[in-house]
């Protein structure tokens, strides 16, 4: 079939938050340490301990929010470990992640340190598997009190005198699973519970996100809304893109079979059924759209690279990562009225990175250029667009052959992204863009010529974007050719 888009410029559909464009930086393998992380006393060139190459290269896809310190390892951290000179901070074992030595260098004053860096919003995620209510309701006084306190004093003790301003705040992480294997009903009364006393203090207003469901588990979406809904601002959801089978064998991030490609495609669209499906129970309890849904992991998860630890999880970052990232990113921006925030798993070294470093040496992956190519979308006005694909089955499912988002930026301009995740074939698109001027257009396209193509420290501009000019203009009408295994980027100022 021929692939159609209708685009309507002067019909808007809502913000796309620019939070959904988010990050997670845990301290798993070499994310913290060594990526963000070197000390003031390395001698790789860095700022108070961060590292200069990093900061620069991720201000420039404007990191709209940082999740941090986990995953797992948040319900394990106990935030006063790593406050004070740091030669006084308590070591202790990361029994999630390898267990390795966490000497707790990078803690609270760091983290927000890091986020003024990169201008970003700090997402901070307590502790409810091993913590206390009193241990978590010290930690947000201790960040955001403006006043006299015991907590406020002590951060003035380690030298931070005014609070720092702190919107997003996790109750818990991952609690049917390493956040404490709980049951639904009980997390549910532990949610109402601890996040009483997660207060605000003067101005500080804080977004409280309830630990959401794994995956498809319905039953937690339903028993956390009737129970919690009107207590919370966001639910969480945790989903990856594993071609293989999570205990068995998850599939190389490079040596990989050709059909996996096709199945990786399949698994990443799967998230908008997800999305689809717990967005109808949320509905049920919030008609109005008030409760976030916020995909605060999500990304590709392999085998990790021969050699390394299995406990650091790191892996190499394709092309397919790129299409991954590509469609997710379309599906979240699609379902802007429920999907407020995501934050990809993880920034540095682990999983889906954005960048990946070998002591001095730095490299961006694929997907650092995706985020790069689509941080237009960020607050920009959704436009009603309408899309008619060819479709590919992989096993039992069909998906598009083509995706596709479309915005209108606070400068007038119009951007689209596409997808197309065919690993063999080029396809044309039209698109007929209704009440918009087609004179100046400018684009980029992401693409390899092998399936597993990827950035390597002695090639590291492997994969990346370059010009796009592929496309004709006839009156409203916009014919592309979009190349195989692509992610294109459109521009029409």
């Amino acid at each position: 079939m021929n692939n159609k888009a209708v685009i309507n410029a002067d019909v808007t559909k809502g913000t796309i938050n620019k939070n959904i464009y988010g990050h997670f930086a845990e301290h798993l393998g070499r994310c913290i340490y060594e990526g963000f992380w070197v000390g003031e006393d390395s001698e790789i060139p860095n700022t108070n301990g961060i590292r200069n190459d990093v900061v620069e290269a991720l201000k420039n896809i404007n990191i709209p929010v940082l999740r941090w310190p986990g995953g797992c390892f948040a319900d394990e951290y106990h935030w006063k470990d790593g406050i004070g000179p740091r030669e006084n901070r308590k070591r202790m074992v990361n029994t999630h992640w390898g267990g390795v030595i966490e000497n707790n260098h990078f803690g609270t004053h760091e983290f927000f340190m890091l986020c003024e860096m990169l201008e970003t919003e700090p997402y901070i995620c307590g502790n409810v598997g091993s913590g206390t209510v009193q241990e978590m309701s010290e930690w947000v006084e201790y960040m955001t009190f403006d006043g006299e306190s015991p907590m406020a004093n002590l951060r003035q003790e380690n030298g931070k005198q005014e609070p720092w301003a702190l919107k997003y705040f996790g109750v818990g992480n991952e609690n049917w699973g390493c956040g404490g294997n709980m049951r639904p009903q009980y997390y549910a009364d532990l949610y109402r519970r601890f996040q009483t006393y997660v207060r605000n203090y003067g101005e500080n207003k804080i977004y409280r996100i309830a630990g959401g469901p794994n995956v498809d588990d319905y039953n937690w979406t339903e028993v956390l809304m009737r129970e919690a809904h009107h207590l919370m601002d966001g639910l969480s959801l945790h989903y990856y893109t594993i071609p293989g089978d999570f205990w068995l064998g998850k599939g190389s991030a490079t040596n990989f079979p050709e059909d996996e490609w096709d199945i990786t495609m399949q698994k990443a669209y799967h998230i908008k059924e997800l999305i689809e499906k717990h967005s109808t129970i949320m509905d049920k309890y919030d008609p109005e759209k008030r409760v976030g849904l916020i995909i605060d992991e999500w990304g590709t998860w392999f085998d990790v690279e021969e050699g390394t630890n299995p406990g650091f999880l790191y892996q190499q970052n394709t092309i397919r990562d790129a299409l991954v990232a590509g469609v997710s990113l379309n599906i979240f921006n699609d379902h802007n009225d429920r999907v407020q925030m995501t934050n990809i798993a993880q920034t540095i070294n682990v999983l889906q990175a954005m960048i990946l470093t070998d002591k001095e040496k730095m490299i961006l992956t694929p997907t650092y250029h995706v985020f790069e190519m689509y941080k237009v979308h960020q607050d920009a006005e959704k436009l009603a667009l309408d899309i008619q694909s060819a479709t590919k089955k992989i096993a039992d499912k069909e998906i598009p052959q083509v995706t596709a988002s479309a915005s209108k930026a606070k400068d007038g301009s119009i951007n689209i992204t596409l997808c197309n995740i065919d690993k063999d074939n080029e396809t044309e698109l039209t698109v007929d863009l209704r009440g918009a001027n087609l004179s100046d257009i400018s684009g980029r396209v992401l693409t390899a010529n092998e399936l597993d193509a990827h950035n390597t420290f002695d090639n590291p501009d492997k994969v990346k974007p370059v010009s796009y000019t592929d496309f004709q203009v006839n009156g409203s009408e916009l014919s592309l050719k979009l190349p195989a295994k692509s992610v294109v980027a459109i521009s029409i100022k």
